[in-house]
């Protein structure tokens, strides 16, 4: 069992920052893939940022150049910089780990983010 805890979440103005961390309650360095997603009110979950072990970031059309996905091995901890942050960025933000191709995801519980003026 993988346990997840996102923080950061908050109220920004349009065009602010915001930085959100997962900490994960193991070591990540072997990590098969550790990912963000966000769900607005009335929407599906969406892949936001994603960090493939030995591969490259995705990133969503909508947060490309915009969002960084990050993480801290020492730290076993992700991160996702969100710069330039716009009212539809405003969701749930979630943390998502799995530790090889066949395990199972886990997700954290979700961070609140609203950017409005």
């Amino acid at each position: 069992q993988v346990h997840l805890v996102e923080s950061g979440g908050g109220l920004v103005q349009p065009g602010g920052s915001l930085r959100l961390s997962c900490a994960v309650s193991q070591s990540i360095v072997n990590m098969y893939v550790m990912g963000w997603y966000r769900q607005a009110p009335g929407k599906q979950r969406e892949l936001v940022a994603r960090l493939p072990s030995g591969s490259s970031t995705n990133y969503a059309d909508s947060v490309q150049g915009r969002f960084t996905i990050s993480r801290d091995n020492a730290k076993n901890t992700l991160y996702l910089q969100m710069n330039s942050l716009k009212p539809e960025d405003t969701a749930v933000y979630y943390c998502n780990v799995r530790n090889t191709w066949y395990s199972p995801e886990y997700w954290g519980q979700g961070t609140q983010v609203t950017v409005s003026s």
